[in-house]
């Protein structure tokens, strides 16, 4: 098969796919909006459970819906049916997935969760299967075709699904107000981890570690002062250390275009007054953005009384593994 033949099918097999997901987009429904509900309504845990690829499918949809702020877990049907059945309490809430609606282990399991009783969403491929009508609310995920060219293979039905997933995981974040730090919390470990959790004290200079000069500073002893701590700027403050503006290397090439004296000029007369702060409990993500927002390389760390806490450039973010 030539190369341009497996491109062909690469592209074909992405299309039919693509095709799948955007077929749901007529079906976010008012089932869509009760099942959201039903998940923001309960009390326990999201069960979710499936067969064979689905049950793969299944496992990360949990996995989404418990680190956006869902507790869920993933119970394999064939397991369910010897012992792990008992997981379930009547404060949770099942998702069960199949494509047919038919799967035995599956089917065997709903008289039981009936019992218990716990509410049921299905996402399946056949709205008049056993599945989708003893479920409370069924979630149609009907592909028109496999990718496969056999038609045998999961795969567009299982991408439905996972997408159908991901839709009700992010609809319910939304609704629960799920913000960054709560994210952080369940995403502790890697670069993810220290992106969220690390906070801009955790990374700013302090105490001798901040250039800072006074308001009767000349250039010069402004200019000596940026040289010596190397973030590439200053802090101008008053004599109770609170802020009144910032000199950069920015300012500084301004200032020679300007034909200035350095040897004679004040730095009050050539600082960014109202310079852009920022909060030392923020993530320090936050300065990455404020510094991208505003095209600037350096901060100025500043407490609520406008004392001057702290200062960072753009390479203690790199050194930090923010950029």
């Amino acid at each position: 098969m030539s190369k341009h033949s497996f491109q062909q099918l690469g592209i074909a097999v992405l299309k039919t796919e693509a095709e799948a997901i955007n077929a749901l987009i007529g079906r976010i429904d008012h089932k869509f909006h009760d099942a959201c509900e039903m998940i923001l309504a309960c009390k326990g845990r999201i069960v979710v459970t499936g067969m064979g690829k689905s049950g793969h499918i299944g496992n990360k949809i949990a996995a989404t819906l418990a680190s956006t702020g869902t507790p869920a877990f993933f119970m394999h049907p064939g397991e369910a049916s010897h012992g792990d059945l008992g997981m379930i309490t009547e404060q949770d809430l099942v998702i069960a997935l199949s494509n047919s609606g038919e799967v035995a282990e599956i089917i065997t399991l709903l008289p039981l969760l009936k019992r218990l009783p716990v509410p049921l969403i299905a996402l399946t491929g056949n709205k008049n299967s056993t599945l989708a009508e003893m479920a409370d609310i069924n979630l149609d995920v009907a592909v028109e075709k496999e990718a496969c060219p056999l038609g045998l293979a999961p795969t567009s039905s299982t991408t439905a699904s996972l997408a159908m997933g991901d839709a009700l995981a992010i609809a319910v974040l939304e609704a629960r107000g799920f913000t960054e730090e709560d994210f952080a919390r369940s995403h502790p470990g890697g670069s993810l981890g220290r992106r969220l959790l690390l906070r801009v004290r955790d990374i700013m200079h302090t105490g001798e570690r901040i250039p800072v000069v006074g308001r009767d500073a000349s250039l010069k002893q402004a200019l000596l002062e940026m040289t010596k701590k190397g973030l590439g700027m200053t802090a101008i403050a008053d004599e109770s250390n609170k802020l009144l503006g910032i000199y950069t290397d920015g300012d500084l090439r301004r200032t020679l275009d300007s034909n200035a004296d350095i040897q004679s000029a004040m730095i009050r007369d050539h600082m960014t007054a109202n310079c852009v702060t920022i909060d030392a409990d923020l993530i320090a993500s936050s300065a990455l953005t404020l510094m991208e927002n505003n095209a600037i390389n350096a901060l100025i760390v500043k407490h609520k009384d406008g004392t001057i806490l702290g200062a960072l450039n753009m390479h203690d973010l790199l050194r930090a593994g923010i950029v």
